[in-house]
Formats: structure tokens, C-alpha cells, sequence
């Protein structure tokens, strides 16, 4: 099966393409440079790219001109799906993009509701933050040797386990639903940061940062979170008819464990 992945040299879609190349797929790497190479903003690469592919998994990602490359860039990546006669569009989301006020969540809920209205038949896997995300952003405070820690809950996940997922789905029927996967455990940021500082030995201080209105009562409450999960571990191999939540086995303090040597503070690649 030939399935394009779109940002698929992020830190999320190389571990899409790694993982559907090993069950045997043909994969195609779509991004601004490469085999492949795509622009979002103007729809340039895609018909070539596309051809004969029958998924799409969109892992593209932009902070920078967010709405123009995820919003209207979905626009352009469904209308080149359409017209090649791609099957299914797996989009990647995030949990609780709809109820905290952030204008990058906003865009992503915008992004959804092209998807779902779109022209080709799809799948929407909403992640929780990536355990890669919540260790950079410490490593990067951890340079001034203090670590701001808001009042919010996280239920981080490897960044791998949400490919196992992704895999499944794009090989699957589209479900038209809309999926989620959550890391194994609910931690606040204070919990998080504190893990994050005896794996890594470094000694920054924990500053407390108020997170006042609506956004401080949606982290405090929990909204990034899926919720308790049911004790099983992520399914292996092809999606099939079960919970609309799946829960990753890697917990941020084994991913910190394999990924960051002792006394670096900063995240490596793996």
C-alpha cells in the first residue's frame, strides 16, 4: 500500500515513516525539501507527490503562518487528494485543541473542521503533548537554571507511540471518527519538572508562573488530558473496531531515561 506522509521528516512523521515501512508499506515523504518536495502555502509538489498513493497522513506542522499552512494548506492538500483519487486522509490533531484558548489550538480546531468537511473520506488521531515537546521546553528553561511551572495537568506520550497508532489507521478503513492517544499517566508540570531534573541532574530552580482566566482553569482542569485510560496497552498491528482513546506504554521518565544523557539538560533525537 503506498502511503504519503506529509512532514514526514518531523519529529512526529519520521516515526510515522519508519513505522509503516517496516509492516511493508510503500511510503512517500512529502516535505519542503527531498524526493518529494511540497509547499502547503501554494498546493506546489502535491499532484506529482500524491500519484498513487491511497493514504495521506498529514503530519505537517507550522508555528510560523500556522493557519496558512494548516488551514488553508488542508484545503489544498484534500482538493490534490481528491482530484488523485487518495482513499483515506489521516489528520493529527490535538486533545483539548477546541477547549484552550490559544491561538495555535484554535487553528488546529479549525484544521479539523476542514478535514471533516472535506472531500476525501477520513480519520482524525488527536495526540496529547509529546513527551519530545515537554523536554525540549524544559531544556530551553533549564538554561537560565530555572524552570517556570504553571498550574496544569499533562498526559505526555512518545512521540512512537502515537506512529503505532497512526500506522494502524492509515492502513484501515476511514472511520470518519475522531480518535484519540494519551500518554500512561496524568502528571502536572510541577511533577513533569521535577522528573525532568533528577533524570537529567541538573539543579534549576522551580519557579511557580500564574496562568490567570479562561486558559489557567483549562490547564488546571485538565483539558490537554484524555482522562483515565483502561489498563491495556496501545494495540500492535491493524486498527480494529475498540476504544476511541488509546493509551502509549512509555512513561516521560523512561523516554527521558533513553533519550537524555545524564547531566545534559537537553533532549536528544532517537
Amino acid at each position: 500500500m503506498r502511503i504519503a506522509i506529509v512532514g514526514g521528516t518531523g519529529t512526529l512523521g519520521r516515526h510515522v515513516t519508519d513505522e509503516l515501512a517496516g509492516r511493508g508499506h510503500e511510503t512517500r515523504v512529502l516535505s519542503r525539501s527531498g524526493a518529494y518536495p511540497v509547499d502547503l502555502r501554494t498546493g506546489a509538489g502535491l499532484a506529482a507527490a500524491l500519484d498513487g498513493c491511497a493514504a495521506v497522513v498529514d503530519a505537517s506542522n507550522s508555528q510560523k503562518n500556522a493557519a496558512e499552512v494548516l488551514v488553508e494548506g488542508s484545503r489544498r492538500l484534500l482538493a490534490a487528494e481528491a482530484t488523485a483519487g487518495v482513499g483515506h486522509h489521516v489528520g493529527v490533531s490535538i486533545v483539548g485543541c477546541d477547549q484552550v484558548p490559544i491561538g495555535y489550538y484554535r487553528v488546529k480546531t479549525e484544521q479539523e473542521a476542514v478535514v471533516t468537511g472535506g472531500p476525501v473520506p477520513w480519520t482524525i488521531v488527536a495526540a496529547t503533548q509529546f513527551h519530545e515537546l515537554v523536554a525540549a521546553a524544559l531544556a530551553a528553561a533549564g538554561r537560565w537554571h530555572v524552570l517556570p511551572v504553571p498550574r496544569a495537568q499533562l498526559q505526555t506520550v512518545a512521540a512512537r507511540d502515537v506512529a503505532r497508532v497512526l500506522a494502524d489507521v492509515a492502513a484501515a478503513t476511514p472511520a470518519r471518527a475522531r480518535l484519540q492517544v494519551a500518554g500512561p499517566q496524568i502528571l502536572t508540570v510541577r511533577e513533569l519538572a521535577l522528573i525532568w531534573r533528577e533524570v537529567t541532574g541538573t539543579s534549576a530552580v522551580l519557579v511557580p508562573l500564574p496562568v490567570p482566566g479562561r486558559l489557567g482553569r483549562a490547564l488546571r482542569s485538565g483539558a490537554l488530558t484524555a482522562g483515565a485510560l483502561p489498563a491495556g496497552a496501545l494495540p500492535a498491528g491493524a486498527l480494529t473496531a475498540g476504544p476511541a482513546v488509546f493509551r502509549g506504554t512509555l512513561t516521560f521518565a523512561d523516554w527521558l531515561a533513553a533519550n537524555v544523557p545524564p547531566g545534559a539538560g537537553k533532549p536528544w533525537a532517537k
